[in-house]
């Protein structure tokens, strides 16, 4: 193994990421003032693109703790470093204050007592009140951010321990931390996609919409992990150390959790079509019928069906170029997933329309999570250098 030294930061990435940030972020602001509906759904769509991959991130590290899987060591600190990233959105997330009155009708409560093909649903909205409320809301972010926060500083601060002291010892930590910590980030990530998405429809509801959510988002940050282990080449990164099999892995598993967030996506939509019911069905109605139904067959035909016998090829996921550009591709349909998601909130029949503040605020909540988590590595290595079970890591081949 090469000898390496400690992560100074690379200012031709940090500096711009962090700058571009604060730029989309002010010009979103201005875009608020401007149109506050049109940039409240904006802001939305970035922020939980954003979010949904830090806290995927922390997800997949805790899984690979549990499983006690040594092939991905290599790659461990590329994932701490993005779910290290949460307490910038604990910050961000206060900009959906001001915003929430143009993103949800339960705040004001009046569009709830609507009537659905002849049925009255104000006894529904009474019922959904007691969670759907201000106050309750504000509780819920504070723990789902509170255990995003604390778990990922939990298993980073112990990786980077072991970095100087090395031993058994805080590998055995991390191991018996995380799966308890896991039913709480499931359930965490699973509510607050009820509380961010799907109450933007409160009268619509679905127990696999979390779910959901989840998979696209554990797919988009093994896109990110691919994409940064591509680009980690050179003095005194780790991406020089990653094989051909860890590669292989990688591909593997964003092909996996493309057919599991297309498993999903269809369970969801047979029950709520076999059901039928009055408030439930308009949700896909509105997606399947008129202007919405182009972005539907984009998403089954560009997010499944592409990609699924794309990245059949053995050839394709071994090789880190082709992948690279992948995981881009995979990056942008979801993108697409969490518009189809959110915008139809906001225009409605009207169908898909364009507002510019859905790239300011992309940019900007991208950019500084992307800044800060770079400045969070600087002083540390790249990869666990001290963990008992590295050398094995870079010895993996696939069997």
């Amino acid at each position: 193994m090469t000898a390496m030294e400690r992560y100074t930061g690379t200012p031709k990435l940090m500096v711009p990421a962090f700058g571009l940030g604060v730029v989309g972020l002010v010009l979103t602001a201005v875009g608020f003032f401007m149109n506050p509906a049109a940039t409240s759904f904006s802001y939305l769509l970035g922020f939980t693109y954003w979010v949904g991959i830090s806290v995927a991130a922390l997800i997949m590290l805790a899984i690979f703790h549990t499983a006690k899987a040594k092939w991905p060591i290599v790659l461990r600190r590329a994932m701490e470093t993005i779910s290290i990233a949460v307490p910038v959105f604990a910050v961000l997330i206060l900009a959906l204050i001001p915003m929430m009155k143009y993103l949800y009708p339960w705040v004001d409560g009046s569009p709830l007592a609507a009537n659905i093909h002849g049925i009255e649903v104000e006894h529904l909205a009474h019922k959904k009140a007691h969670y759907l409320n201000l106050g309750f809301f504000a509780v819920r972010q504070v723990i789902y951010f509170a255990v995003w926060i604390f778990v990922s500083h939990r298993l980073y601060g112990w990786s980077t321990q072991q970095d100087e002291v090395g031993g058994l010892e805080l590998t055995v930590k991390q191991r018996k931390f995380s799966p308890g910590a896991l039913p709480f980030l499931a359930l965490t990530i699973t509510f607050a996609a009820f509380d961010w998405l799907m109450s933007l429809t409160p009268l619509w509801q679905s127990t696999i919409f979390g779910a959901y959510y989840f998979a696209g988002s554990f797919l988009a940050a093994f896109c990110v992990l691919t994409l940064a282990t591509v680009r980690a080449q050179g003095k005194d990164l780790y991406g020089s150390l990653v094989k051909t099999s860890h590669y292989h892995n990688l591909g593997k598993l964003i092909f996996a959790f493309t057919a599991f967030w297309a498993y999903i996506g269809f369970s969801q939509f047979l029950l709520v079509w076999i059901a039928n019911i009055p408030e439930e069905a308009p949700w896909y109605g509105l997606r399947m019928y008129g202007p919405w139904r182009g972005v539907s067959y984009v998403i089954f035909f560009g997010h499944f069906v592409l990609p699924f016998f794309t990245l059949l090829s053995r050839k394709l996921k071994e090789k880190p170029g082709t992948l690279a550009v992948a995981a881009t591709y995979m990056l942008l349909m979801h993108a697409v997933d969490l518009y189809w998601l959110i915008w139809p909130a906001f225009s409605g029949e009207a169908g898909p329309t364009f507002h510019w503040t859905i790239l300011t605020a992309f940019v900007g909540v991208g950019g500084v999570s992307v800044g800060y988590a770079l400045f969070r590595a600087r002083g540390r290595y790249t990869f666990p250098v001290k963990d008992p079970y590295i050398a094995e890591s870079l010895r993996y081949v696939q069997p």
